[in-house]
């Protein structure tokens, strides 16, 4: 969410940033409510400084002048009366103008380069020389169905098209990624969380989810639980509500979940294996960060994920997110890409973000600043929004998809890289 306090005050910067988004956001709309909703709060809180002044007379004015005395006491029932009419209208104002904000995206950061859509983001060169073949590598649903690790047919059986099993050495394969990743996102200084797949309505709008993109969640709707689409969500929100002390920040969290997206595909090659599902594993990082700090901690964070491709050797670029391709949350955003030979494509297997304190004010997560930072005798720092990172370090299954066709043998066999070697138990070739 943006600060009403900077749309009041920066109209037409708020208005030419939306523009480079393409968004169709009501912002005049959205000013007006505003300027009506402060003209009721005046209004409202003149009738009750009226009331207050009246009040202090009333015990005088009685024994002076009864007469007088029931003049003012008719006149205080009407404007209690309208003291009360006004506060409905305030709340239903104020209601009406969060709806309308929650709808408002975040603004590009200046160095977010311009573009209209996904064809202007600005790729950068492959990084890794690509695997060189003497034979035709295949995709990886021929691989995984001809080495029996991934089963479609029992996974659309039990759950319907876009699900699938992992068996045996399969299933191994994407726990040891897994623990991997995690292990080196610790090495690098964050701390575990495990957070619950299931959170409530609020938890979303925190994260900035809803209300956009309600259509793409799945939900409870006894219990009035969503499932997560991401572990960002439940992470934006650890320390909802809440004014972390001075020296708090920064906090690192890695957190490993499954995540549950509704979006649809239609018919075409992403139909195909496991490129896009409805559940899948991701290993996410977290950032709550100061603001002055965040655009580094941003690069640090595409550099961590960048090093586990490497890792993996296996070329990967990374992409700038223009303008108007860019998340809802996200000012500034870089997806990585890694190569994957068999289906000859590059498949995005991270989406690093900056998110300034939009979703800060979302979840109303605060930190005081430290006292050194303040001028002597000027008392304690007032409460900030940090800023919040997020990344995927990395997203599965297409990391998967990266490793099988990437690592694949002339024999249809596929070996483990080395840097997953030792989270294999002694597996180190996938054999028919």
């Amino acid at each position: 969410m943006l600060s009403i306090q900077y749309l009041r005050d920066h109209p037409d910067e708020a208005r030419a940033r939306l523009a480079t988004r393409h968004s169709d956001f009501p912002l005049d709309e959205a000013l007006s409510l505003d300027q009506e909703y402060r003209k009721l709060l005046h209004q409202a809180e003149d009738l009750r400084a009226r009331r207050n002044e009246v009040s202090k007379d009333l015990g005088r004015v009685r024994n002076e002048s009864p007469e007088a005395f029931e003049r003012l006491r008719a006149e205080m029932r009407e404007v209690g009366a309208r003291i009360s009419t006004l506060e409905t209208v305030i709340a239903e104002q104020e209601s009406r103008l969060q709806d309308l904000l929650l709808q408002l995206p975040n603004l590009p950061d200046p160095s977010v380069p311009l573009g209209d859509g996904e064809e202007d983001n600005v790729i950068g060169p492959s990084i890794g020389t690509p695997r060189s073949f003497d034979f035709e590598p295949l995709p990886h649903w021929d691989l995984g169905e001809r080495l029996d690790i991934i089963d479609f047919e029992r996974g659309v059986k039990l759950s319907g098209s876009r699900f699938y099993v992992l068996k045996g050495i399969g299933a191994r394969l994407q726990r040891a990624m897994i623990t991997w990743m995690l292990d080196f996102h610790i090495a690098q200084g964050y701390i575990e969380i495990y957070p619950p797949a299931l959170v409530k309505e609020e938890i979303l709008y925190g994260a900035g989810q809803l209300p956009k993109f309600r259509d793409n969640l799945y939900r409870d709707a006894e219990e009035d639980l969503f499932l997560i689409p991401t572990a960002e969500v439940p992470v934006t929100n650890l320390y909802r509500d809440e004014i972390l002390p001075p020296g708090s920040l920064p906090i690192y969290h890695v957190a490993y979940t499954p995540c549950f997206r509704r979006e649809k595909v239609s018919a075409g090659r992403d139909v195909r294996g496991i490129k896009r599902v409805h559940q899948f594993d991701k290993v996410e990082m977290y950032k709550f960060v100061e603001p002055a700090t965040s655009m580094d901690e941003l690069e640090r964070m595409l550099e961590g994920a960048q090093e586990l491709c490497r890792m993996l050797d296996i070329p990967h670029r990374v992409v700038e997110i223009c303008s108007g391709d860019l998340g809802f949350s996200a000012a500034k955003t870089y997806d990585i890409e890694i190569w994957a030979p068999g289906c000859q494509e590059w498949l995005e297997v991270s989406s690093i973000s900056n998110c300034g304190n939009f979703q800060s004010r979302r979840a109303n997560v605060r930190y005081r600043p430290e006292p050194n930072a303040l001028r002597p005798g000027s008392g304690q720092a007032r409460p900030q929004f940090m800023h919040t990172l997020n990344g995927s370090g990395l997203a599965l299954p297409r990391t998967m998809i990266a490793i099988l066709e990437t690592y694949q043998q002339s024999d249809g066999s596929v070996v483990i890289p080395d840097t997953l070697k030792p989270y294999m138990g002694g597996i180190e070739v996938i054999r028919v």
